[in-house]
C-alpha cells in the first residue's frame, strides 16, 4: 500500500517552499497515475507521521513499513521516531537508500571522520563498489482487500491560492516519465559538449535533472547507469565516463549530502565558525532589488528573473548572483539561501547549503572569500552575445552585445537607439562593483585577523 504523509511542520526550519510545493503536487499526481494501471493507488494522509503510520498499520493489518532514507536533519529525526514507535508494536521496519549513490556513513577519511574537501571525497567514493543497477518498475502490485480512506490531493493545499505558476508549467513536466525524457534529451543533445555547455546559460547545456532527483522521480543510480549505457553505446571507455565532468557534478551532489548528514547545523550556521563574526549588513531595499532582478547588473538580473519565472536558475548564474548578494551587497548568505529555498523547484537543503556556503567562503572546500565574481565580466564570458540577458531582461533587448552587460557604460547614442533610458526603463546599478569589492575585502580582514 503506497502511502504519502504530508507533515511539513516536521521538517524543522525548512518546510518545503512555494515552488517545491507546486512541484510536489504534480509529482504526487504523476505517481498516482502510474500506480493505477498496476492495480494500486496512492494513499494520501496528513501528519504527524508517527501517529498516521501507526494508525494505518493497525487499520490494514500491515506487518511491515518500508521507506527511503532522507538526510535532512528534521526528517532524519522523524525516521528514528517512526522506527522506534512501529518496532514497539511488533511491526517490521526497513530504510533504503535511493537519494544518493553512496550513503554518508560509507565514506570516511583514514581517521574515520567526514570529508571536508571534495576531491579526496569523490576519489574515495569511486573506489567503492559501483552502485547497483536499478530494478525495473513492477508491472503489477498486490493490493489490500480494503483500502483505507485517502485524502484528495487538493486537501494537502500544495498549490498556490493565486496562480503564479504559469512559467513553471511551461518549463517542467514533474514525474518519472518527465525525468526519463529529460535524461534522454540530455544524452542526445548536450552530454558531448557538457564540459563547455554547462557554463553557458544562453544555451541548453545542462541536464536539468535536479528537481527530478530531489523529489525521487529518478534516482542517482539511474543517472549513473544511464551514463554508463550511453558511454558503452558511444564507445567511451570506463575511465572516460567515470572521469567525466557530468559524473563529477553528480559527485558534488553526493558531497552536499555527506556534509549535511555529518554537519546538520550548517543549514543555518557556517561550517567555518569564524564566519559567525562576519560583519554582514542589512539593507531591505538592496535585498528586494536583488530578489526581483532589479540590481542594474543585467547578468545578475537575468538569473533572478529566470528563477522567478521558471523556478530554476543555471548553475553558473547561481554562483554569480550569490556572490553579488554576499560580496557586493554584503548581505548574509542565509538571506539568499532562504530566497532560493522558496523559489527553486529543485530546492534541496543539502545542495542549497553547500552552494551558498561555498560562495560565501564559509563552508567545506569553499571558494576563498576574496574570490569575488565580477558580474560584468562573467556575463561577457558566459553570455557573449547577450542572448541570455535579452531573454530575461527584455527592456535591454535592443542593446548591442558590446554594451548589454554594462549598459551604464554605453554612449548616450547607443542607449537612445536601443530605447533605453537608465533609471526609467532599467535601473542604475545599486552599487559600484569596484567599490563594493574593496568594502567586502576589508570586512573579510576583520575576521581573518581575529582568528
Amino acid at each position: 500500500m503506497p502511502v504519502f504523509v504530508w507533515a511539513p511542520e516536521e521538517e524543522g526550519d525548512w518546510p518545503p517552499g512555494a515552488a517545491s510545493r507546486w512541484w510536489l503536487h504534480r509529482s504526487l499526481a504523476a505517481l498516482a497515475d502510474e500506480l493505477g494501471p498496476r492495480g494500486s493507488q496512492l494513499v494520501l494522509a496528513r501528519g504527524p507521521t508517527v501517529r498516521t503510520l501507526r494508525a494505518l498499520a493497525r487499520e490494514t493489518g500491515a506487518n511491515a513499513v518500508y521507506w527511503n532514507r532522507r538526510f535532512e536533519p528534521g526528517l532524519a529525526a522523524v525516521e528514528g521516531q517512526v522506527e522506534q514507535a512501529l518496532a514497539a508494536e511488533g511491526i517490521e521496519t526497513a530504510r533504503y537508500n535511493s537519494a544518493v549513490l553512496f550513503e554518508p556513513e560509507a565514506v570516511s577519511t583514514q581517521s574515520g571522520g567526514p570529508y571536508r574537501v571534495f576531491t579526496p571525497f569523490w576519489r574515495a567514493c569511486l573506489a567503492l563498489a559501483e552502485p547497483g543497477e536499478p530494478l525495473a518498475a513492477p508491472r503489477a502490485l498486490r493490493s489490500p482487500k480494503r483500502w483505507p480512506r485517502s485524502l484528495p490531493l487538493a486537501a494537502l493545499e500544495l498549490e498556490p491560492k493565486v496562480d503564479w505558476a504559469g512559467g513553471l508549467r511551461e518549463a517542467w513536466t514533474p514525474g518519472s516519465r518527465g525525468a526519463r525524457r529529460q535524461l534522454s534529451r540530455f544524452f542526445e543533445r548536450a552530454f558531448e559538449g557538457y564540459d563547455v555547455g554547462r557554463n553557458r546559460p544562453d544555451q541548453v547545456g545542462t541536464s536539468r535533472l535536479s528537481p527530478h532527483l530531489h523529489f525521487g522521480e529518478m534516482s542517482p543510480r539511474e543517472v549513473w547507469h544511464g551514463l554508463r549505457l550511453h558511454a558503452d553505446r558511444g564507445g567511451l571507455g570506463r575511465e572516460r565516463w567515470r572521469g567525466s565532468q557530468f559524473l563529477t557534478e553528480l559527485g558534488w551532489r553526493e558531497f552536499a549530502h555527506h556534509l549535511l548528514h555529518h554537519f546538520p547545523h550548517t543549514g543555518a550556521e557556517p561550517l567555518r565558525s569564524e564566519f559567525g563574526r562576519f560583519p554582514w549588513g542589512e539593507n531591505r531595499e538592496w535585498q528586494r532589488a536583488w530578489e526581483r532582478g532589479r540590481t542594474g547588473y543585467p547578468f545578475v538580473d537575468a538569473g533572478l528573473r529566470e528563477l522567478w519565472a521558471t523556478g530554476w536558475m543555471h548553475n553558473r548564474v547561481r554562483m554569480v548572483v550569490a556572490s553579488f548578494l554576499v560580496k557586493d551587497l554584503l548581505l548574509p548568505w542565509q538571506t539568499g539561501a532562504r530566497w532560493f529555498w522558496d523559489t527553486l523547484v529543485d530546492a534541496d537543503l543539502a545542495s542549497n547549503t553547500l552552494g551558498w556556503q561555498w560562495t560565501a567562503g564559509c563552508g567545506a572546500d569553499a571558494a576563498p572569500y576574496f574570490r569575488i565574481f565580477n558580474p560584468v565580466s562573467q556575463g561577457e564570458k558566459f553570455d557573449p552575445e547577450g542572448n541570455y540577458v535579452r531573454r530575461w531582461v527584455p527592456e535591454l533587448g535592443r542593446m548591442p552585445a558590446k554594451w548589454i552587460q554594462a549598459p551604464w557604460a554605453a554612449p548616450a547614442g547607443v542607449l537612445g537607439e536601443a530605447g533605453v533610458a537608465l533609471g526609467r526603463d532599467y535601473p542604475h546599478p545599486v552599487v559600484s562593483h569596484a567599490i563594493a569589492r574593496e568594502v567586502a575585502l576589508e570586512a573579510y580582514t576583520k575576521i581573518k585577523g581575529a582568528r
